[in-house]
Order: C-alpha cells, then sequence, then structure tokens
C-alpha cells in the first residue's frame, strides 16, 4: 500500500542487518507467507525499532536484558520477585495443588511450577504473563459461541475449578464496555485469560517459535472459556451466565473473530547509557532531557505459580509477580532511554523497547505513551537526517 510517499510492507519478517561498525546499512525482509520469495532490502538514513520485541535493536547488536532485575542493581523495590507484593489477582481461599488432594505423590495440577519463585527482590530471565484482549459480546444476533480449541484437555482447568467450587465468581472481572454492546476483556482474578508461565521464551525466541508459543496461548484461552461454558463441573450459575456471551460475529472476521495480535506485555528491553527506573518514576532521580510523560500504575502481571506452606506445613497455590504500586503522578521519560549507546549503534532509535527496568516499564508501556515515545523518534529521525548528526548528539 502507497501511502504519499510511504510504501507500507505486510507480513515481512526481519532476515538479516546490515551494520558498518556503529552504524546501520539496510535490513533484508523475507516474507512471512513465503520463504521462497526474495527478499527486499531497505535501505535507510535512519531506523525505528517500533516491535515489541526488539527484533531490530538485538539484530543490531544494541546492548539489552530480558527479564526482572534484582532490586539492588538500580537499588529499586519493586523489580525481582514479588512474592509480598502480589496480593492481587491471588487465590483468595487455601487452595490444594495436587491432583488428588492432600496426596503430593500424585503430583501437581496443570499449569503450576514445581520451581521455588526465588527470593524476594531476586532477579530472574522470567516475563508477566501474556495473553489476548478479547473482543465479547451478548448481543444474540452478534454472537458466536466460545469455540472448542484444537486438542482441547479439560485438566488444564482444574485448578481453575476448584477456585469456582471454593466461591470465586472473579471469571466476569473485566469485561470493560466498548462501544456497540462489545467489550475490551482482559485478564482478572488468580486463574484467567492469563497464560502464566507459558511465555518465558518468547521475547529471544525466532519466528517459528513464536507462532508455537502463540498458538499455545490461543489453545490455552478457547480452552479457558469452553470450558466455562460446557464443562458440567463449572458451577450452574457461572456456565450459565458465560454462555450468554461469545466473540464478536463483526470483528476480526478474516481471523475467526480471534484477535491477530496476543498482548506482548513485556520482552527484550533496552540497556542504554541512561536506564529509567522505579527512582525516576517516584521523583527520586532526576530524568534529563523529557521527551514525552507516563503516569500509569507501576505494573505487572504475574510471571509465576508456585506451591506454598502454611504455618503447619501444609501446600497451597500462589501467584507471583502482580505488583500495582502508583508512582505518585506524571513523570518524565528521557531521550536517553530510546537511543542505544553511541558506540552500539548511531542511526537507531527504540520507541517501544526502551531502555528502563523492568518495573518502570510496567508503568511506561501503555500504548498512549509509546505513541508520545514514537512521535519523539520520529522527531529525532528527522533532526539526525537534517543536520548530518548521529541520533545521540541531537539538542
Amino acid at each position: 500500500i502507497d501511502r504519499g510517499k510511504i510504501k507500507v510492507l505486510f507480513q515481512k519478517q526481519l532476515f538479516e542487518v546490515k551494520k558498518a561498525v556503529e552504524v546501520l546499512k539496510s535490513i533484508l525482509l523475507e516474507d512471512a507467507m513465503d520463504f521462497q520469495a526474495q527478499s527486499i532490502e531497505v535501505i535507510a538514513k535512519e531506523y525505528i525499532d517500533c516491535t515489541y520485541e526488539g527484533d531490530l535493536m538485538a539484530s543490531a547488536g544494541v546492548s539489552y536484558f530480558v527479564g526482572r532485575e534484582a532490586n539492588s542493581v538500580y537499588g529499586e523495590s519493586l523489580s525481582g520477585v514479588q512474592t509480598k507484593n502480589a496480593r492481587s489477582h491471588q487465590f483468595k481461599a487455601r487452595i490444594d495443588p495436587f491432583i488428588i488432594e492432600g496426596d503430593p505423590s500424585s503430583g501437581l495440577l496443570a499449569r503450576i511450577s514445581s520451581q521455588s519463585p526465588g527470593k524476594e527482590g531476586q532477579g530472574d530471565f522470567k516475563m508477566q504473563a501474556y495473553n489476548f484482549r478479547l473482543c465479547l459480546t451478548q448481543v444474540e444476533e452478534n454472537r458466536i459461541p466460545f469455540p472448542r480449541p484444537d486438542q482441547y484437555d479439560p485438566t488444564q482447568y482444574e485448578l481453575l475449578l476448584r477456585t469456582l467450587i471454593q466461591g470465586s465468581t472473579h471469571v466476569f472481572g473485566k469485561f470493560d464496555p466498548v462501544p456497540n454492546a462489545k467489550t475490551d476483556t482482559n485478564n482478572h482474578g488468580p486463574f484467567s485469560t492469563d497464560n502464566i508461565g507459558m511465555n518465558y521464551l518468547y521475547p529471544e525466541a525466532g519466528y517459528q517459535e513464536r507462532a508455537e508459543i502463540i498458538l499455545e496461548h490461543e489453545r490455552y484461552q478457547k480452552g479457558y472459556f469452553y470450558f466455562l461454558c460446557n464443562d458440567p463441573r463449572v458451577p450452574e450459575d457461572i456456565r450459565k451466565k458465560m454462555n450468554t456471551w461469545g466473540l464478536a460475529k463483526d470483528e476480526f472476521v478474516s481471523n475467526g473473530h480471534w484477535p491477530h495480535q496476543i498482548y506482548v506485555r513485556e520482552a527484550r528491553r533496552m540497556v542504554s547509557n541512561f536506564v529509567i527506573t522505579e527512582l525516576n518514576l517516584r521523583g527520586k532521580s532526576d530524568t534529563p532531557r523529557s521527551i514525552g510523560m507516563g503516569s500509569y500504575t507501576m505494573d505487572s502481571h504475574h510471571v509465576q505459580r508456585y506451591v506454598a506452606k502454611d504455618e503447619n506445613g501444609l501446600s497451597y497455590v500462589q501467584n507471583e509477580g502482580d505488583v500495582q504500586v502508583h508512582p505518585g503522578g506524571p513523570y518524565q521519560i528521557s531521550y536517553g532511554s530510546i537511543i542505544p549507546k553511541a558506540d552500539e549503534c548511531t542511526n537507531l532509535l527504540v520507541p517501544v523497547c526502551v531502555s528502563s527496568s523492568h518495573i518502570a516499564f510496567g508503568s511506561i508501556r501503555m500504548e498512549p505513551v509509546f505513541m508520545i515515545l514514537g512521535q519523539s523518534a520520529a522527531t529525532a529521525a528527522v533532526l539526525a537526517i537534517e543536520e548530518e548528526i548521529p541520533v545521540q548528539d541531537i539538542s
């Protein structure tokens, strides 16, 4: 599609980067649908990596980090493992984690890790959970029943069933209304649409492995709704109410009414000379060269689901990683957080996978902020071209 002087290419994947010392010379794109097709070389003076994964940034040899830094790295309190802060979207009752309740030899229920969550504040390479943000409706003539996914396995939802039997009604949370009697449906509660623990490999994975991870998420989430609507063990009032909902018939028509894009809440994050942290968001450290502002809660979804023990040594299920702490007001975002180190690349800007800590990114990662940073990055690219200087040297 040609829009003015802009040519928009669809279904293309980054294949190769050509670089001379610290300057990007060109990128090669391959067709995601036809690998036999000839690759396309894109030559530019400036490049902006707006991917959620930071693929161009990584291929260009720019430093980055995946996971959660330990609190000690930047003097923070909310990065790293967060068992104490993980009070939201948590199991309200003590749910037994074993296939046969009270019998550890029977094994753990699906979707529970056998590993320790780690020490409080300790860093790791795990990711906050992804999901699909669904568009649902109760309008009968526009409603499609939730489909039964391929390889549907009801045992994947036994933990969910136990929470419902305990009296939880969390499954109807975050059906946020949008126009035309539809919803923007997001994760809510201890066992919901977030596929906890199944995305750790996604940021560094190749395109094929990512596709497999996305498909697993799709099957999980379709199975979640199908289970709630059809498993006879689900409390009748919840089952009947969920059956009044379905996918919107007039949305995502070419994709079975399912969103094309998984919600990548976090992936790679650049490590530049300036790293924006919890201290900048709270106003405890200066933020030079502001190019925009954020204001959202320092927010992380759950990262892992594990087995804890109570004071009597009895096992129960807990989620870990959820943090929801307000920074105290709007804060500035530095130009230094979207530019690489000068000795790594001088004609690349990164307005999405910015140079920030895990918990700072939890606030920055809102789409309006990405729009602000994207506009600033484009402005900086134009200035760099006009003045013929590295992006690091722009006033």
